[in-house]
């Protein structure tokens, strides 16, 4: 600090020298004019040197000049010479007015040009203001803001900043949420806290010093406190100084708790909407359990207490096989979904024949399918397809009990299967009521439902199938047919088979 402060002083010093130099260098060239009747003169070239050094010196070294300036041209200038006497009136009057003239000429003149380097400072102050707003207001989310902060500050004040928020429960954390690698003491944080309770500085500099060489400024908004903002400071802010640090903290401020707002808004949209999925799908396990749940129930209390012939127990055992199942599918669904969402599904690619394929799902849906009529279409050429057989079995599974579920007894159910340019493509359609043209592009979400649906369900199976597709490379889309119905699309890219690589995998694989 006293480095500094001589730094500043010797400036001052030197303008005075400056001062005693240049008006003593004037009058000794100004020395021809003594011995004439020119005189007079002499006194204009100094007041014009006076008005000159007061462009760029401060009131106490053009008060010297003046000073000065008048006590040459009386003593070298003014008859008689090289005395401090005046013998005539007018010169008097001249010497007078001399001193007057150039000491006020300096004053005033020094006035203007403080003036006008303070409203130099306030244009730049203004203007930095209005690039600090426009930064913070193109920032988006709180990282962008706190590097637009953090290098606003240190261009403008020269100093590092360090910024601490809250944790959205009005708790202040120990670390900077964008420099993670700065902590504080816990005596530091001990005042950082205070500052952020209290919405009062501390630290160096203050009222509330707190045995701190760092300076802590609260973050305060106007519906919430961000947090509190650490620098270390070699002297106060004072003055204008002041006034503009202030502004420039009430703008960052602000800007932090638009983000911060923003995020809480999110935080409660985000839990808000895992608590609708919650309930849903709650309610839904709890309404797709008790059914099956009930059925194995009282077709096994049936079984125990009945003694009616054998028909009737086969029957009632059929009605526990398929409530199994129904649960089994439930379970399957959960299951695969949560592989899903964990990144755990990988493809095991092979080669197939695609009607093995299509008639095991036939096979295991036979029972759903009896009040059908299902239809399958496949390539009279249709080569091998390197798929996975599993993956793909659940995906043609789901789209089929899809359809079951919306299409109406006895109508048609369609499975066409073809290979073109190296894409195997595939087509469940049926002549159900179709999709709502406003949530088809809901379709493939997680726990969709259509509105008025009774089917039941979870409202995972297409989100499962449309996972299943994506792992293999390949695409699922929908759309509603014309003639009633709905329509699915898969797309999965395959190589085309060459019997001596097959033969070659065989024996590898013996």
């Amino acid at each position: 600090m006293k480095q500094k402060a001589a730094i500043l002083k010797s400036p001052k010093i030197n303008h005075f020298v400056l001062a005693v130099v240049i008006t003593g260098g004037t009058a000794l060239l100004c020395i021809p004019l003594a011995n004439t009747q020119n005189y007079h003169v002499v006194s204009f070239i100094l007041l014009f040197v006076v008005s000159i050094l007061a462009t760029f010196m401060g009131t106490g070294p053009v008060l010297l000049a003046s000073t000065l300036s008048a006590i040459h041209w009386n003593f070298f200038f003014i008859p008689p010479q090289y005395t401090f006497k005046i013998e005539k009136t007018e010169d008097i009057l001249i010497f007078g007015l001399f001193f007057i003239i150039a000491l006020v000429n300096g004053v005033l003149t020094t006035r203007v040009r403080n003036q006008e380097k303070l409203v130099r400072d306030r244009e730049k102050r203004t203007n930095a203001l209005f690039q600090l707003t426009k930064e913070l207001s193109k920032a988006s989310g709180m990282e962008e803001v706190l590097k637009v902060a953090i290098r606003e500050i240190k261009n403008n004040f020269q100093v590092d900043s360090f910024f601490i928020l809250q944790d959205g429960e009005n708790k202040l954390n120990n670390t900077g949420r964008l420099q993670k690698d700065k902590k504080l003491i816990p005596a530091e944080y001990h005042v950082a806290e205070w500052v952020f309770n209290h919405s009062q500085k501390a630290g160096a500099f203050t009222q509330n010093s707190m045995g701190l060489d760092l300076t802590i400024f609260p973050l305060t908004g106007t519906r919430i406190s961000p947090g509190v903002v650490v620098v270390k400071l070699d002297e106060a802010f004072a003055g204008d100084q002041k006034t503009y640090w202030d502004t420039f903290l009430v703008q960052i401020s602000n800007a932090l708790e638009r983000e911060f707002l923003g995020e809480m808004a999110q935080r409660v949209r985000f839990l808000e909407e895992s608590d609708r999925l919650y309930k849903t799908l709650f309610n839904s396990i709890s309404h797709e359990l008790r059914i099956p749940v009930a059925t194995i129930m009282g077709a096994s209390d049936s079984i125990i207490n009945s003694s009616d012939s054998g028909n009737m127990q086969s029957a009632l055992c059929n009605e526990i096989f398929t409530a199994s199942l129904r649960l089994n599918r439930l379970i399957e669904n959960l299951l695969n979904i949560s592989r899903l969402e964990s990144g755990h599904i990988s493809a095991r690619l092979d080669w197939y024949d695609v009607n093995d394929l299509v008639n095991k799902v036939a096979d295991d849906l036979k029972e759903e399918l009896k009040p059908f009529a299902l239809k399958v279409n496949v390539q009279h050429d249709m080569p091998l397809v390197k798929i996975d057989f599993g993956l793909m079995e659940q995906v043609l599974y789901n789209l089929l009990i899809n359809s079951i579920q919306y299409a109406p007894p006895t109508s048609e159910i369609t499975l066409s299967v073809g290979y073109t340019e190296r894409i195997m493509k595939m087509e469940v359609t049926d002549k159900g009521p179709g999709f709502p043209e406003n949530e088809i592009k809901n379709v493939f979400k997680k726990f969709f439902r259509v509105n008025g649906n009774k089917t039941g369900g979870l409202g995972l199976g297409l989100s499962i199938a449309k996972g299943f597709v994506e792992a293999q490379g390949g695409t699922i889309d929908i759309e509603n047919r014309q003639s009633g119905g709905a329509r699915f699309f898969i797309n999965i890219p395959t190589e085309i088979p060459d019997i001596k690589n097959l033969q070659e995998q065989d024996n590898e694989g013996q």
